[in-house]
């Protein structure tokens, strides 16, 4: 096995050396995070949800895990990294950026996973690192990963583990997919078979956008302060190439430009259009604290925001409060209407039981 991660280390050190002679100025810092490598220490992976259930592999199960590790090596797409762990070779992390056009774009996502004693006749078990934040039906607070492909949900016979196929490449894959993609709301059971372009599920699947979106937002913030281990270089490059992205389409969404997971600006003949959200007030005033969370945290991550147009949320701030207090004062009315009626109900109860009783005695 010693030997295994000797020939693994120099292909990637081959790689990195490739990648530095053909690096110009137009690389961005990202790409020189490499997307797998392996981490010689053990001591310093208490962070990983499966640290301490640990579990002695068989030799066909080591033998997998090393195949899986060449596999990973070769053919992570762009927006996957993962590390392994030398002394634990029974664990992954893995962190997916989260794909354009969806509410999660732009976003990290990260994954710990684990190799069970009996792998492969077992799929790896997954946790999803959520920070408290519930932002896919798939993704459960807990961390809890909801997927056919680890059997984790009852799905058909083609799209569960296969000891002899599956791999973990493509359960990564599955998650970016399947899982963070544009639609989430059609993710649930329920749902999954509703037409998604009439105008009621069309309207909750955007509801659930604009809040999966929130969710996301503040799901960067936590991973800021954060950064899973072995991944702060990482996340810092990422949010500093990435911050004015991100507060583009922030700004869009705020503003109404575009929906959850479209294109922040379209043109017409050259000319900026705009298309108005309806029913987004609530929205636009939720993000206004967050989008300020945001850009304080970006600046201090160090991304260069001079250039970039602030927006002015506290409006949208005293929007909400407005809304709100119109709420309350329809409630109040609506209250007020209601004792009205009660009490003219009693009384005419009561004119009608007098009348009765003078009656009866006469």
């Amino acid at each position: 096995m010693e030997q295994e991660l000797t020939e693994i280390r120099v292909e990637g050190g081959r790689e990195e050396q490739n990648q530095q002679q053909h690096s110009n100025s137009t690389v961005r810092r990202e790409e020189e995070f490499k997307h797998f490598d392996i981490i010689s220490t053990e001591n310093d992976i208490e962070d990983h949800h499966y640290f301490s259930s640990s579990a002695s592999l068989s030799p066909t199960g080591n033998a997998k895990i090393m195949k899986e590790w060449r596999v990973l090596d070769r053919n992570l797409p762009d927006s996957i990294y993962v590390r392994a762990y030398e002394g634990r070779i029974d664990l992954l992390r893995a962190v997916i950026i989260g794909p354009a056009g969806t509410p999660y774009h732009d976003g990290l996502f990260f994954f710990d996973i684990k190799f069970p004693s009996d792998y492969p006749d077992s799929p790896p078990k997954v946790c999803y690192r959520s920070f408290g934040h519930r932002l896919n039906p798939n993704l459960y607070k807990n961390g809890y990963v909801c997927l056919s492909l680890i059997n984790t949900w009852s799905g058909d016979e083609n799209e569960k583990w296969k000891p002899s196929q599956s791999t973990i490449l493509q359960v990564l894959v599955s998650i970016q997919g399947l899982v963070l993609n544009a639609k989430p709301y059609f993710n649930e059971p329920a749902f999954a078979k509703m037409p998604k372009n009439s105008a009621p599920w069309k309207g909750n699947s955007l509801s659930y956008n604009r809040n999966a979106f929130i969710l996301s937002c503040k799901t960067m913030l936590c991973i800021l302060r954060r950064p899973p281990r072995f991944f702060e270089e990482m996340v810092v490059q990422h949010f500093r190439d990435r911050a004015e992205a991100i507060l583009t389409a922030c700004n869009a969404y705020i503003t109404g430009q575009a929906n959850i997971g479209d294109q922040p600006i379209t043109t017409n003949g050259g000319r900026r259009t705009r298309r108005r959200n309806s029913r987004s007030r609530t929205f636009k005033a939720s993000m206004g604290s967050v989008y300020a969370e945001l850009i304080k945290s970006f600046k201090e991550n160090g991304a260069s925001l001079e250039n970039f147009e602030i927006l002015d949320t506290s409006k949208t701030f005293m929007d909400r409060l407005c809304c709100l207090s119109n709420k309350v004062s329809m409630c109040g009315l609506c209250i007020w209407l209601l004792l009205l009626v009660l009490m003219a109900l009693c009384f005419a109860i009561i004119v009608s039981s007098c009348i009765w009783l003078f009656r009866r005695e006469i």
